[in-house]
Formats: C-alpha cells, sequence, structure tokens
C-alpha cells in the first residue's frame, strides 16, 4: 500500500492531501494581533501601493533525497558562470525525455500555487544567487523576483507566480501572471496588460523552429505589445535551460536588439516577456531581489519553456486542461463606461 504524501510545513510529519495539513494551513492563515508583522524597510521611498510584510516564514529543509543542483549550499552557480556564452547545448533524446518529465513537475507545481490564489490569501529558487525563497512572487508594479512574505493578496490585484524545478539533473523555469478576485477582472487596464502579455508570448512561440533567428522573437513581441499599448520591460530576456538554470542563448524581447544564432534542434530556452502599461524602467528594493516599476504602473510577465524540434516547437510547460488562470476576454470600447 502506497504511503500517504506528508505535510510540506516547517518541521511537520502529519500526512497531507494537499501541500500543507490542516494544522499547518491555519498556522500559516493566522494573523499575529499582537503585531508581529512589519514593514522591513520603514524609511524607503515605494513607487507603488505594494508593501513587503515581514518575517519571513521559516526555511523550509530540503530532504536529502533530493538531487541538488550546484549552487544549492554555496549561493553560486560556478560552472554556469564559466560557460561559454558563444556555445549553446543541443539536446539528445535523454536529455529531452528529462526536460519533458522536469516541465511537467513544473506546471504541476504552478498550477498547485495558482490554486490558491484569491482575496485574503497569501503566497508564502531557493539559494540561487542566495534568493531565499524556493518561489518568485510579484504583485502588482513588481516587475519580477518579488519575495513570498504575509502581505495578503486582495480583490483586484494582480500577481505573477514565477515557478522553477530541479529534478535529476535537469532545470526548468515558468510562471503566469493571475487575478485575484472578479475586480481584477473587471478592471479593463489589468486585463489589457495580462492578455497582451500572454500573446506577446504565444506570438513568439509561434515563430520557434529550426533557423528562426533568436532577435526575431523581440521583434514579433514588441511590435504587438506596442500595438495594444504597452511597453516592453528591455531588462529582463529568456534564457537557455537544461542541466544549467540560466546558460546560453539570452533572448531579448525588444525589437531592436543583437542577439546572434538561430535555432537548433535540440535547444531548450525559456522565453518570458515583461509588459508595463507605463514606463520601462525599474527600480530595486533594498532587499535587493524585489524590482518595481518606477512609476508604479502594473507589469504582467508570463514563461515557457520550450523544445525546439526538428519540425518546430514543443511548449514543454503547456497549461493543462485543467490549469487555473486562464485568458480573459479583452476589453472592447462597448465594454468600459
Amino acid at each position: 500500500m502506497a504511503s500517504k504524501p506528508k505535510c510540506l510545513g516547517v518541521e511537520c510529519a502529519n500526512d497531507a492531501g494537499a501541500l500543507q495539513c490542516p494544522t499547518c494551513l491555519k498556522l500559516v492563515s493566522r494573523t499575529d494581533s499582537a503585531g508581529g508583522f512589519y514593514n522591513p524597510f520603514p524609511n524607503y521611498t515605494f513607487t507603488g501601493s505594494t508593501r513587503p510584510v515581514y518575517p519571513l516564514s521559516a526555511r523550509r529543509a530540503v530532504p536529502e533525497s533530493i538531487g541538488l543542483p550546484e549552487y544549492a549550499k554555496t549561493g553560486i552557480a560556478e560552472k554556469e558562470q564559466r560557460l561559454n556564452r558563444t556555445k549553446w547545448d543541443l539536446l539528445d533524446a535523454e536529455g529531452r525525455d528529462a526536460m519533458r518529465k522536469v516541465s511537467r513537475i513544473g506546471r504541476e507545481v504552478l498550477d498547485a500555487v495558482a490554486a490558491e490564489v484569491r482575496p485574503g490569501s497569501y503566497p508564502s529558487p531557493l539559494n540561487y544567487n542566495d534568493f531565499p525563497k524556493s518561489l518568485c512572487t510579484s504583485p502588482n508594479e513588481i516587475v519580477c523576483h518579488g519575495i513570498p512574505d504575509h502581505r495578503v493578496l486582495l480583490d483586484g490585484d494582480i500577481v505573477n507566480l514565477d515557478i522553477s524545478v530541479f529534478h535529476n539533473g535537469y532545470h526548468t523555469d515558468l510562471n503566469e501572471t493571475y487575478y485575484v478576485g472578479e475586480r481584477a477582472k473587471a478592471d479593463p487596464d489589468s486585463v489589457k496588460l495580462i492578455e497582451t502579455t500572454r500573446e506577446c508570448l504565444d506570438k513568439a512561440i509561434q515563430l520557434v523552429k529550426p533557423g528562426t533567428l533568436i532577435r526575431e522573437f523581440g521583434k514579433a513581441i514588441e511590435a504587438h505589445a506596442k500595438s495594444r499599448g504597452c511597453s516592453v520591460i528591455a531588462t529582463w530576456g529568456g534564457h537557455g535551460i537544461n542541466t544549467h538554470f540560466h546558460p546560453p542563448p539570452w533572448i531579448p524581447h525588444y525589437a531592436k536588439n543583437r542577439a546572434v544564432g538561430a535555432c537548433k534542434p535540440g535547444m531548450t530556452f525559456t522565453i518570458e516577456p515583461i509588459l508595463t502599461l507605463g514606463k520601462p524602467r525599474e527600480v530595486y528594493w533594498p532587499d535587493k531581489w524585489t524590482n518595481a516599476t518606477v512609476d508604479g504602473q502594473r507589469t504582467a510577465q508570463f514563461e515557457h519553456t520550450l523544445l525546439v524540434t526538428e519540425t518546430g516547437v514543443e511548449v514543454l510547460t503547456a497549461r493543462l486542461e485543467d490549469s487555473p488562470g486562464g485568458p480573459v476576454p479583452m476589453p472592447t470600447p462597448t465594454d468600459t463606461p
């Protein structure tokens, strides 16, 4: 008889049908009536309405049975840093199957977290360059790399969840932006931003096949973004991914880029555009990770891990039939007051 899954709560050995047992879920949801939550950067001038709510939850221990990437203990991906940035890995059949498996795991993890996105809940790639958590949560004006804390999600928020998984020697990377409550889905600006970003990724993926120049993806993304009144945040781009987390190539998401090279069968990489309704510039919070828009305007991002096949592309992190979230109809002039 198969053993029951165990709770992923800190120092908890209870059986759990989901990620955590009922006891841990209650503890996580409980508000500290003694006022134990605080803003760690009270003197920082924030650009938008989002504020960090500390303390962070206790760091979870990784079981010894799980294989670790090279940076798990030191925080530094030394082998990755020494890679020849002009030389790209082409995976054989075994490597492709490994990428399919880890990407399916990544999709299942993202879907499990996304299913909890609702007003009143809060989001709770470990030690890569010393990142303190296993998930990036970026609400509203947070561009990327938001650190999960005790901030409660509000009806009308939008939030990006970015998942990375390492399994049997291979990495995968995916993210989506979700609406929090019905107010977010009724906000024309949020819908335009999220759905345009989703479409930008789709248009870029349609170009992936052997022979496509890497620089072409950015042209397609920026053209569609501009047609909808959105700006591309150029700082961040897609990247190779395989036995390393961020190997070459670098995938720019803007039009006037000088990316070299073309797609070849066996390549695996991400495309992950970030759009904003405001200025495409960012500032860092004092935690040196959280990246926010300079004007406090909202951002959205979508990401897939892709495999170039002999005839086209395989979206390794594709949504499943029952994946949470998904497209919302774009607003039209008749939909808005």
